[in-house]
C-alpha cells in the first residue's frame, strides 16, 4: 500500500496531499487579499507552482482544477491571469463555481488535482 505524504500540515488541513503518484491541493487563497482579482490569481498560481515543484510536477501534469470566485462579474479577471498561466495546449479539466469564501477579503480560491 502506498504511503501519503502531506504539505504544511496544520491542525485543520495541509497545503497538499501526495498519493499513488496524485497530488492533491487544499483549496488555496492569496496571501495578500488586498489585491483585485487578477493579483490574487496570480498569487495563487505560484503557490500552486511552487506546491507542485516541491514534489517533482508542473502545470503542464494538472489532472482537474476548481476555481470559486465570490462574484462572478470579476470573471474576466481571474481568466486574464489564469490565460496568462496556463501552458498553450495543456489547459486541464477546469469548473468555475461562485461561492462565498472563507473571509470577505478573498476574491477566489483555486483547488488543483495534478499528476506527481
Amino acid at each position: 500500500m502506498s504511503s501519503i505524504a502531506r504539505t504544511n500540515v496544520g491542525k485543520r488541513l495541509s497545503d497538499m496531499a501526495v498519493y499513488n503518484g496524485v497530488a492533491y491541493l487544499a483549496g488555496q487563497v492569496a496571501e495578500d487579499p488586498s489585491q483585485d482579482i487578477t493579483g490574487q490569481t496570480t498569487q495563487i498560481l505560484n503557490t500552486i507552482d511552487q506546491l507542485l515543484a516541491s514534489v517533482g510536477s508542473d502545470k503542464t501534469r494538472l489532472l482537474m482544477v476548481q476555481i470559486f470566485v465570490a462574484n462572478m462579474k470579476e470573471f474576466d479577471g481571474m481568466n486574464k491571469a489564469w490565460d496568462a498561466w496556463v501552458p498553450a495546449g495543456s489547459a486541464p479539466p477546469r469548473a468555475t463555481i461562485e461561492a462565498r469564501l472563507a473571509s470577505a477579503d478573498y476574491k477566489v480560491e483555486i483547488v488543483a488535482t495534478a499528476a506527481v
